[in-house]
């Protein structure tokens, strides 16, 4: 029984303390109604009882509010506890009271933004994580292999002439391969934390395109594999920034003339109304449709093996997919295995 009663007063106490943000403006109306029947009531002991019955009235209605409120209350609490305990997955779970559809509302769309941030923020922990391995693995290799060439030098292969060079040599390309890496990573460093310095202005196509294919040439022509440019209007002037477009030209052209062994390379530019659409085909290996979504992913390798063999860092796509997307712009690609591939992005007029 006496809990009952505790249990009682502990709720009326709580009523009347959620509904005490309400009693300023009870005391106010309670006041100007007292002032009001002065005016009408000149019995004062009949003011004074209606004053009573008006103020347990004020504490009655004060009472029912403060329930009311502190339902709504504890209901919004209980779906913020679940939410941060975890209990709740999925937006359509969060449900309040009627009166509170629009509150209701406010919390599903900071628990959506909440979670796409949280998701967000994993991924890129597992980006990061990914990203620390795969660069400890591509330095590692050159590092382990030039070790190896130096221990095998220092202990007697460097008097021996059949060999000290070729190993020299050897050492030397993986050096190579390693400052490669290096300034790729410091490219695509500086590319995804805002630090690459672009510089925009309209040039000539033509002259720019017939430049780059021309250093190219003697790659192409050691692995006997003809190199096309196929000029366009000699008027055509392009918007970007000719430095880091050359960059991402120079590894789409290198990759064609890596992933071919026989056949061609095609550099072309296709003419549109506002835009110009700058190509680099080959007739080479190919990549399987399962791979084409991932191929600018960075350290991604369709093919490790032969990835391999043909060098490259394993950035290149990447940084070219950042360069284009600078220029307000996307990298396109088609390809089928053992027909070739197709790369292209455009560019303003």
């Amino acid at each position: 029984m006496l809990g009952i009663v505790l249990r009682t007063l502990n709720n009326i106490t709580s009523n009347l303390i959620s509904a005490r943000i309400f009693l300023p403006e009870f005391i106010l109306l309670d006041t100007i109604v007292a002032i009001s029947l002065s005016v009408f009531i000149s019995d004062k002991s009949s003011l004074f009882t209606v004053i009573i019955l008006i103020i347990i009235a004020s504490l009655v209605l004060i009472y029912f509010i403060g329930s009311k409120r502190r339902k709504e209350l504890e209901e919004i609490k209980g779906i913020i506890n679940s939410i941060r305990t975890n209990k709740i997955a999925d937006p359509n779970e969060i449900r309040l009271s009627k009166n509170l559809s629009g509150l209701q509302e406010v919390i599903k769309k900071m628990f959506e933004k909440t979670k796409g941030d949280i998701e967000y923020l994993q991924r890129l922990e597992r980006i990061r994580t990914e990203f620390l391995a795969n660069v400890s693995h591509e330095l590692r290799t050159p590092i382990f292999a030039i070790q190896g060439y130096i221990e095998t030098l220092l202990n007697g292969a460097i008097n021996d002439n059949n060999v000290n060079i070729n190993f020299l040599e050897k050492a030397n390309n993986h050096t190579l391969n390693l400052n490669n890496l290096l300034n790729d990573l410091i490219d695509i460093s500086m590319i995804e934390s805002g630090e690459m310095k672009m510089s925009f202005r309209y040039f000539n196509i033509n002259e720019y395109l017939k430049g780059i294919v021309q250093d190219l040439m003697p790659m192409a022509e050691e692995k006997n594999i003809k190199l096309i440019y196929h000029q366009v209007n000699d008027r055509l002037q392009l918007f970007g920034d000719k430095n880091k477009l050359r960059q991402a030209l120079v590894n789409l052209i290198q990759n064609a003339i890596k992933y071919t062994e026989t056949g061609q390379v095609e550099v072309f530019v296709e003419d549109e109304p506002k835009y110009a659409r700058i190509i680099v085909k080959d007739s080479g290996f190919g990549i399987a449709e399962e791979d084409l979504s991932r191929i600018f992913e960075r350290f991604y390798r369709v093919d490790k093996a032969r990835s391999r063999a043909v060098g490259g860092t394993g950035l290149g796509l990447a940084i070219v997919k950042h360069i284009i997307e600078a220029h307000g712009s996307r990298i396109e690609v088609s390809s089928k295995v053992d027909i070739g591939s197709e790369f292209s992005f455009k560019l303003k007029k």
